[in-house]
């Protein structure tokens, strides 16, 4: 070897010698993330080419991004429709305390009706002067007529007060 170190420029005798890299012996895409254990005998790749891990991985990158939009976009359908069922519950809330509002009044409604029935059939203002006249006329001439015939000694008399003498 040293022989070879002595022929050869100084800038080379670092570099072991093989035989260039054809098609056959060049490596190939790997689908695993792991990359392959680099042989010494071969030269390394260039940096200009992607490296096979690194296009695995920005590809497993790309799908957890795919995935992400795609759960993000399900969670701001969701989140539409739970809007959407907030304002038809809110609007059947609404509805629903309008027509209790209105089963409330409906009843509040007959109460008064049953009320004014009772009063339209309750006796009028002609009826009760007429029935105090007559109420009236009646106890003068029932008065009269048991002080002229004497039927107040039928009644039981009341006692007279014992009058104190000084």
């Amino acid at each position: 070897m040293a022989d070879d170190a002595q022929t050869k420029p100084a800038g080379e005798s670092f570099i072991p010698s093989s035989p260039a890299p054809t098609a056959s012996t060049a490596p190939t895409a790997i689908s695993s993330s792991h990359p392959a254990p680099a042989d010494r005998s071969v030269p390394a790749v260039a940096p200009s080419a992607p490296a096979p891990a690194g296009s695995a991985v920005g590809d497993q990158l790309a799908r957890i991004e795919d995935k992400t939009a795609r759960i993000e976009d399900k969670y701001a359908r969701s989140e539409q429709l739970l809007s959407r069922m907030e304002e038809k519950i809110e609007g059947a809330t609404t509805r629903m305390n309008e027509v209790a509002r209105q089963s409330d009044l409906a009843a509040l409604r007959g109460e008064v009706r049953g009320i004014n029935e009772r009063v339209k059939r309750s006796p009028g203002t002609g009826a009760l002067i007429l029935t105090a006249i007559i109420t009236s006329v009646l106890t003068v001439v029932l008065t009269v007529a048991v002080q002229r015939l004497n039927v107040d000694s039928l009644l039981p008399q009341r006692a007279a007060p014992a009058a104190t003498q000084p």
